[in-house]
């Protein structure tokens, strides 16, 4: 199953382990059990500190599971299903865990995730196929090692369609406690987080507030991790100002975006690709990096306060926000209620989920457009809808669009109300803008592509903003308030582009230190 160029670089990279992790499997008589021994066992054959053997007992599992074992002790760590393709990177990130290697977040982080009350059992559904699974699921299996009462399975959705279909399972991945959905879709680790306190609550009464979390004092504060945040960074770092980066994670939107050929110099990379550069790029430098926060107050003064969610809080002189944007969702009735029952920003990732059945994308522009594309060779039907009286993408796209025998295009419609049975979505109400009549259009999901919004809401309070949310900025990325600046997609700047994220960022960053020099 792993050929020898595989295990040759799982022997260098177990190289690291110092004690004795195992992998216990359960006794099946499904046709893939084979291929699980066949595996688990080659993987263990690249260090001596990894074993491989049956559980104890005489249940049989109905399809194929293991769980690891760390010190002779379960770990919190379960997968029932064969992991390969995106998930075969876990297994490997999973044995490192368990033995304390690999990147894990800083104590503050560890100590909030410690918090949670337990005892924690979660399931994750997954499909091989998506790329975004991977990281939710090492993530949870992360939490798992660090906690203590904590168990996280991985479910493999091939194996059990049934039990999809029985919890109305419609995107992956799907976070579940006690059969209800928790998250569902792309997320970074403080997404993960805040949404496991609001489900299982914390030990203390302040919902995992840290006390006297005083991070210090800085010439600059960076917010954001993105291309803009880590030119941003560098670019005051450079100029001997003291200088940290706040982030939800290092690299930011760039960690979804897959193929990347516009950026001049490099004919071709990938997101996850250039986000591990800059983060390296970063640490060439004295910058005190907080990953995996999100702010939650800015005081303004001559020094800034701000406080973080989890109650650290760090001082800056000066501070350039570079957070960028997310998904633009239609904000109507019915959407967020059904997000992963049917609602989905990512055709990649959930449209092998509606094979055979009929959907709805509402955007068109390119992305939206793209979408329905690549929708259509899956799908049974695709409708598009588009607010304008024509579609906004390149004409080569809506040419090919117009191409497709099962796609069908509807303009000028204002789309007004998700429509579910209480567990999926079954129709989507909108509003036909010439007549101004209202109908409705019987479905099984509907694709948002509507575009991003700047993730200015945290300081939109202190510092000037469009009405669409962007900030406000000058030529050399300044606000309108002192020692606050801006870059990149959450700002005013046109053409919202890595490469123009990049050099704004260098610019707000010089224009931190040509305005310390003026004082």
């Amino acid at each position: 199953m792993l050929d020898n160029n595989i295990l040759d670089q799982l022997k260098s990279v177990f190289g690291k382990l110092e004690k004795n992790v195992e992998l216990v499997y359960k006794a099946s008589e499904h046709a893939d059990q084979k291929s699980l021994v066949e595996m688990l066992e080659q993987v263990a054959s690249t260090s001596e500190n990894i074993t491989v053997r049956p559980a104890v007992g005489d249940h049989k599992a109905a399809y194929p599971q293991f769980h690891i074992e760390y010190e002779g002790k379960e770990n919190g760590i379960y997968i029932n299903g064969i992991p390969t393709g995106h998930e075969f990177t876990t297994l490997i990130l999973a044995i490192l865990n368990s033995d304390g290697k690999g990147k894990f977040p800083d104590d503050s982080v560890q100590s909030r995730i410690k918090r949670l009350k337990g005892p924690i059992v979660i399931k994750t559904f997954v499909s091989l196929t998506c790329e975004n699974c991977p990281d939710v699921v090492q993530t949870l299996n992360q939490m798992a090692v660090i906690h203590g009462n904590f168990k996280h399975t991985l479910v493999d959705g091939g194996y059990t369609q049934d039990e999809i279909k029985a919890l109305n399972v419609q995107g992956v991945p799907s976070v579940m406690v006690n059969d209800k959905l928790v998250y569902s879709g792309r997320l970074n680790l403080i997404d993960l987080l805040t949404a496991l306190e609001k489900t299982f609550g914390t030990e203390d009464a302040t919902h995992a507030k840290v006390v006297n979390a005083d991070l210090g004092k800085f010439d600059v504060v960076v917010i954001g991790g993105g291309p803009a945040g880590a030119a941003a960074a560098i670019y005051t770092a450079r100029k001997g100002l003291k200088t940290a980066l706040l982030a939800e994670r290092i690299g930011g939107q760039v960690q979804d975006t897959k193929g990347i050929e516009n950026l001049i110099g490099v004919k071709y990379t990938e997101g996850p690709q250039l986000a591990a550069q800059l983060s390296g790029h970063i640490a060439e430098y004295p910058i005190s990096v907080f990953e995996h926060r999100r702010v939650e107050n800015i005081v303004n003064g001559t020094e800034k306060i701000i406080t973080l969610e989890g109650g650290e809080k760090i001082t800056a002189k000066n501070i350039i926000v570079t957070t960028g944007a997310k998904w633009r969702e239609l904000n109507i009735p019915g959407e967020k209620e059904y997000i992963g029952r049917g609602v989905a920003f990512c055709p990649h990732c959930d449209g092998p989920y509606y094979k055979g059945k009929k959907i709805a994308v509402v955007g068109g522009g390119n992305s939206g457009v793209e979408a329905a594309i690549d929708l259509a060779g899956i799908v049974k039907e695709v409708i598009l809808f588009e607010f304008m009286d024509t579609l906004k993408a390149d004409k080569v796209l809506v040419d090919k669009l117009k191409s497709l025998p099962n796609v069908s295009i509807v303009t000028e419609a204002r789309t007004a109300q998700v429509i579910g049975d209480g567990t999926k979505v079954v129709s989507l109400e909108y509003e036909d803008r010439k007549t101004k009549n209202m109908m409705k259009v019987d479905l099984d999901g509907i694709f948002v592509q509507i575009g991003l919004l700047p993730n200015s809401g945290f300081i939109k309070d202190i510092v000037e903003t469009t009405k669409f949310g962007e900030i406000i900025v000058d030529v050399k990325g300044r606000t309108n308030v002192p020692g606050i600046y801006a870059a990149g997609d959450v700002t005013t700047t046109p053409y919202k582009q890595i490469i123009i994220a990049m050099g704004e960022g260098a610019k707000a960053g010089l224009a931190v230190f040509e305005d310390q020099m003026l004082l």
